[in-house]
Order: structure tokens, then C-alpha cells, then sequence
């Protein structure tokens, strides 16, 4: 056994305890490929999705030089037929990618002799297997001379967070270049991928670095998080094995369904954040864990760069609208940056949002991520579109406490003509994403409930302040071409403050109107 090559099993050995999801059917999709010309395959998925996990469990299972029957037998993929045939059967390379720039960085070596450094280590660990192989050779020749010698198995080539490099180096061509041309050496090569390479699995944040329009090592079939395909289940955990946990666990369903849901994919349904949801169950304490990663530091920059009014967008988001996006323009990199479309997508990639690609539209998909837009909202920002639209929402929301009809009309009207379109704005639901919009300033400070079951009906939408607030809670009534005071009586003779008895006598009641005719809002507002 060696550090790169043929490392053993004792990775996933680690990881496979009682609290382990069994995912091992993934490895079915690779051995179906093994050796065929899709035997090249490219996972990207947002951090904290388990994709380590996945790297270590598929070299585990194929590293020759130990017997992973143990560990697999009472797995899902030891009822396959393909079982038995590729278990530990093949060499294999297993490299992390962050574990080389981290050795680089912590000596002071530039990144672009991280490459060298990555062959250099392989073929240190190629020759303690077979010291008669000559020094003097490449990397790549001596792989081949390897596997030229009679009895000698090919290569399963797995590398864990291939796309480090391309993130980290991201002001450094020149060592984004470097590490393409290994990959090209090892994946793209006419002599050496045929010969040496029997299948490789790379995982990633991002899809493989797009060269113009193509893709820069184009022979791997790519499953990204916009579109996973075959391996959409392999994502994250599924509906039934989250609530399976929730149930051994003691742990509410619906309430880790809400705060860490929302990755969904057809025919697969509900995926969750694994990381997140295990922290939960470990913890017993629904919270965000996931964006205390690394991933959320950059979130500030890329929605203040606001690319065609990137930061309306992400207030339209927040307030929970869904938002066209064309996915198909992003670079795969985290410095290409033309227009919004461009730094959305890169959104999804991270996790922040999730990508429905039957309407092409991006939402935010949970509390946990809800909860770091949150935080950025309420943090000073230099952002000078961000903060004239924070300012806005918090004037409408004072407006609305003052009881200040004509104001709020005002704002309403003034940012129906700045972010929706009129062919677009020509129904009640329309109006209704405007509100939400407009009071975006109450995230973190109030819960949102659209359609509340109240008294003899349902609220339109209803504001309600967190604890230990001063503030009181809001209920709006939204009407299209009738009238605002008509709104107001609606809420009383329905009773729709019914469900809100902790806040009597601290209950504003407001009504808003569209007329198509005027094209103008009317507002009545008064006190419960």
C-alpha cells in the first residue's frame, strides 16, 4: 500500500459506522462503465455534500491490495452482479488535490509547480511498488510500462476536489494551465488513457474549466449539480433515509425538512444536505452548520459585483421568488464573471440556490441558506444599489408601523416600475411578490407565512416579530382592481388576526389595491 496509490481501505473503514447512509450503489454506475469509452466521469456538487465520503468508499472497493469484502457485504452494491467481478480488482490512484496545494502553500511553493509535485509524488509511490521501473522516465511512461508488465492491473483514477486548483489559482493562468495539461496527459492522451486508465471518478465544486466554449479536458461525461442524471440520488440524502434518521434519532422530520430540503431533481424528489442534516441529528439542534464553511465568505463579493441589478435580484429571491436563469454562459470558474446569469449559477454550484431546470429558475432552497442571505442583508455593505434598496424597504416598513397610507403607496408604486414589467404585472400573485419584495428588510426580524389559515379564512400575508422584538405583527390583504378599503373589511369579517392572540392590541392591519385602469396602488391602513 502506498500514500497515492493503493492507499487500502481504512479511509471508508472509518467512515462506516452505525450512522453511515448507504450509498454504495454508486459504484454500480461506475463499474457499468469500466473500461468503455464513458469510463471518464466528472461529479461536481457544492461543499460539505459528501463527496469525500464518495472518493473514499470508491477507492476502497477497487484497491487491489486489500480485501474490502467486510465492509461491503452488507451493502446495497453486493447485490449487484457486478459485485463480486471489480472488488478490489484494480490499481488505484486517489488523490485530494487540496492536500497538495496545502503542502505547497505551508512550504511557500508557487502553485504552478503544484502539478510537478502531484506527478512527483505518484511516481515516488509507483516505484517503491516496482523499483525495477526506470528512474529516469515520466510519470506517464512509467504508468504504462507498469501496466505493460504481464499481471499487472490498470488504474482507477480517483481525484477528490479536482477544481482546487482552478479556485485557488484563479489570478494564476499559468497554474491553471499547468494542472489542465496533467489532466489532459492523463485523460485525453490517444497512448496512455486507453492503457493505463480503467475508469476515473473526479469530484469537485465547480464542472470542468470550459477552454472558449468547451470543455477543457472534453472527454469526461460531466454530472453537475444543475444536472446530475444518473447520479441525482447519489447527491445528498433522500427523503425516506432522512426520515428514517430523523425517526432513530428523535429528531422532528418536518422541522430538518425545512431547514435543509430544497435540493430537489425529477424523478428523485427531495435531496438533502448530508453534512448538515448529520450535525442536526448529532447535535439535536435544527441550525445552519453547512455555511460555516469556507463557501460563505465569498457570498458578499459576488452579489455586491451586482452584474444587470444582481443585488434586486437577490432581494427578489430572499423574499422568496423563483428567478429565470440561463445557466448554459458560466465559465466553470470563479473569476469570469459577464453578466448576473454568470454569478446566480455560480450560486448554485456553492449551494446557496438550487436550479429547476424544467422552468429554468433559481430559488433559495432552505432556512439554512436563507439564514446567511439574511445575514448579509443586515450587515452594513458598501454596496450602493443594496443599500438604497435596504433603506427603501426599512422606509416602507416604518411607513406601514406610522400607519402612513400614501407613503407606502408610493414605494409600492415606485418599485413596481423599477423591477417588474408591466406585462408581467397583471395579477394578484404578481402584487403579492412585489410585498414581499418591498418589506425584504424584515428578514431576521419577522417570519414570513404566506397563506396563514386564520379565523373564517386565509391571510394574504402575514408578518410575524421574532421573540423578544418591540415590533407588531403585520397582516396584509392584497386586492386587484377593487379596493384597498375592501381589503381591510376582508380581514375583519374573516377574522384573520384570529391566529394571532399573543399580540393583541399590538396588530397593524393593512390593505393594498392595484388598479389596472389607473395603474396606481391605494393602501388603507389602520390599527387592529
Amino acid at each position: 500500500m502506498g500514500t497515492y496509490i493503493n492507499p487500502g481501505n481504512s479511509g471508508f473503514d472509518e467512515i462506516n459506522d452505525e450512522d453511515y447512509v448507504d450509498k454504495t450503489m454508486l459504484i454500480s454506475l461506475v463499474n457499468s462503465r469500466i473500461c468503455k469509452k464513458n469510463k471518464l466521469i466528472c461529479i461536481s456538487r457544492p461543499r460539505r455534500f459528501g463527496k469525500s465520503y464518495a472518493a473514499k468508499m470508491i477507492s476502497a472497493y477497487y484497491d487491489c491490495t486489500c480485501d474490502s469484502h467486510r465492509l461491503f457485504d452488507d451493502k446495497k452494491i453486493a447485490e449487484c452482479d457486478s459485485y463480486e467481478k471489480h472488488l478490489n480488482q484494480y490499481n488505484v490512484i486517489n488523490l485530494d488535490i487540496t492536500w497538495f496545494i496545502s503542502i505547497a502553500q505551508r512550504k511557500g511553493i508557487a502553485l504552478k509547480e503544484v502539478p510537478d509535485q502531484i506527478a512527483d509524488a505518484v511516481k515516488e509511490d509507483l516505484l517503491a511498488m516496482d523499483p525495477n521501473l526506470p528512474v529516469d522516465k515520466g510519470l506517464e511512461e512509467l504508468l504504462i510500462a507498469y501496466v505493460n508488465k504481464k499481471g499487472n492491473k490498470p488504474f482507477i483514477f480517483i481525484i477528490d476536489e479536482w477544481d482546487a486548483m482552478i479556485r485557488e489559482a484563479k489570478d494564476d493562468p499559468e497554474a491553471q494551465k499547468r494542472y489542465l495539461n496533467l489532466l489532459r496527459g492523463w485523460f485525453k492522451s490517444n497512448v496512455f488513457t486507453p492503457k493505463v486508465v480503467a475508469a476515473a471518478y473526479m469530484t469537485g465544486i465547480l464542472p470542468i474549466k470550459k477552454d472558449g466554449s468547451q470543455s477543457a479536458i472534453s472527454d469526461f461525461d460531466e454530472y453537475p449539480i444543475i444536472e446530475p442524471c444518473d447520479f441525482a440520488e447519489f447527491t445528498g440524502f433522500l427523503e425516506e433515509e432522512v426520515q428514517q434518521k430523523c425517526l432513530a434519532r428523535g429528531l422532528d422530520y418536518q422541522e430538518v425538512k425545512e431547514w435543509y430540503d430544497g435540493y430537489d431533481f425529477p424523478n428523485i424528489g427531495a435531496i438533502y444536505n448530508p453534512y448538515s442534516v448529520m450535525k442536526a441529528l448529532e447535535k439535536k439542534k435544527c441550525q445552519s452548520y453547512w455555511t460555516q464553511t469556507s463557501a460563505a465568505e465569498s457570498l458578499k463579493s459576488y452579489i455586491n459585483m451586482n452584474f444587470d441589478g444582481l443585488q434586486e435580484t437577490i432581494a427578489r429571491l430572499v423574499s422568496g421568488e423563483d428567478i429565470s436563469v440561463n445557466v448554459r454562459s458560466f465559465q466553470n470558474d470563479f473569476e469570469t464573471f459577464n453578466k448576473a446569469d454568470d454569478v446566480l449559477t455560480l450560486l448554485v454550484h456553492l449551494g446557496y440556490l438550487t436550479y429547476h431546470a424544467d422552468n429554468k429558475t433559481v430559488h433559495i432552497p432552505n432556512n439554512e441558506v436563507r439564514e446567511e442571505f439574511q445575514q448579509f442583508i443586515s450587515s452594513q455593505n458598501e454596496g450602493k444599489q443594496w443599500m438604497k434598496l435596504i433603506m427603501r424597504s426599512k422606509k416602507l416598513l416604518d411607513a406601514t408601523l406610522k400607519e402612513d397610507a400614501d407613503t407606502v403607496a408610493e414605494i409600492m408604486e415606485e418599485i413596481r416600475c423599477e423591477n417588474y414589467a408591466p406585462q408581467f404585472y397583471n395579477n394578484e400573485q404578481a402584487l403579492r411578490a412585489i410585498i414581499k419584495y418591498a418589506y425584504i428588510c424584515t428578514e431576521g426580524s419577522f417570519a414570513k407565512i404566506e397563506e396563514m389559515p386564520s379565523g373564517k379564512g386565509i391571510a394574504d400575508v402575514v408578518y410575524i416579530p421574532k421573540p423578544m422584538s418591540n415590533y407588531p405583527a403585520l397582516v396584509i390583504e392584497l386586492k386587484w382592481n377593487k379596493t384597498a378599503g375592501g381589503a381591510i373589511e376582508q380581514i375583519k369579517a374573516k377574522k384573520y388576526t384570529a391566529a394571532l392572540k399573543p399580540f393583541a392590541g399590538n396588530i397593524i392591519l393593512a390593505g393594498i389595491n392595484y388598479d389596472e385602469k389607473t395603474g396606481k396602488h391605494t393602501c388603507t391602513i389602520e390599527k387592529a
